[in-house]
């Protein structure tokens, strides 16, 4: 059998004008190449993307954003700025937000404290939609050019009048995650839902091909990780329950297939025939 487990890691862009101007990167690019050059060098190794005297812009929310937030301050930024387009949460539980939901409320999480406490004031600007990025005749960012927005009936209007254009060395885009990477399901050719996770039904976990399963943020959409850890452990009971079945049933890749679905699994999983019980199951 095969889990895969491979993360919802395509970010969603922000594809307005000025783009493709240096200084506008994905959250995770930033944040993994800190975290890689942390680990390897204490950041002595220069293989990340500095912060440092920079005035930084995150746009978007979440863990992510609260992440970017800190480690820009950590490296020295001269400022940070999080822009974020919904309406500030409410202190304590809305009408619509009632227990036993996640109690969607405004909280201060340990990015937001330090940059008050660095620069005097909570990062967070709401109701803000980014228009474009400025930039310089060398191609590299130099604003954002913002305008304030609204809620009416379900649509987003713009504000007359509050158009500005904030300052910016460095932008970070966390605006979320849309699915897997392509790749792995077209290489598969899996089936997938409507939201491009890799589709399986929770509790089964087997996907459209018969011996693969998934699990995680690649079959439930970008989530926590003790989902991660709980979708792991659940996949991991229903492969085992598939150890019991023959060969020849729906579950054998071999069988279904004629032949090994992904390249040098041969040399990782037993052979099997058919109309014996499948040894590569039995072993799991």
């Amino acid at each position: 059998a095969v889990v895969l487990a491979a993360g919802a890691t395509r970010p969603r862009d922000l594809p307005v004008e000025g783009r493709g101007l240096a200084g506008v990167t994905f959250a995770m690019d930033f944040l993994g190449a800190n975290t890689k050059s942390l680990l390897d060098s204490q950041l002595q190794d220069g293989r990340y993307i500095s912060a440092a005297g920079k005035k930084v812009i995150v746009i978007g929310g979440g863990d992510t954003g609260t992440d970017c937030i800190a480690t820009s301050i950590r490296h020295g930024a001269t400022s940070v700025i999080n822009l974020e387009l919904m309406d500030p949460p409410p202190a304590k539980r809305a009408a619509n937000n009632p227990w036993p939901q996640w109690p969607r409320v405004f909280r201060v999480d340990y990015g937001h404290a330090e940059a008050k406490y660095r620069y005097g004031a909570d990062p967070r600007t709401y109701n803000v939609l980014t228009k474009r990025f400025i930039g310089d005749a060398d191609g590299k960012l130099t604003g954002v050019e913002i305008v304030n927005v609204r809620f009416e009936g379900g649509k987003m209007v713009e504000v007359p009048g509050s158009a500005r254009v904030l300052e910016a060395d460095m932008v970070l885009l966390a605006m979320g995650f849309l699915g897997p990477e392509a790749t792995l399901a077209e290489g598969l050719n899996l089936d997938r839902d409507a939201r491009s996770n890799f589709k399986a039904a929770w509790g089964e976990f087997a996907t459209s091909i018969p011996g693969v399963f998934a699990a995680g943020d690649c079959r439930r959409g970008q989530s926590l990780v003790v989902w991660a850890i709980r979708e792991g452990r659940d996949a991991a009971a229903a492969v085992d329950r598939c150890a019991v079945l023959r060969c020849c049933s729906k579950h054998c890749l071999l069988c279904a297939f004629g032949r090994w679905p992904v390249a040098g699994l041969a040399e990782t999983l037993p052979f099997c025939s058919q109309n014996t019980v499948c040894t590569a199951f039995s072993a799991v």
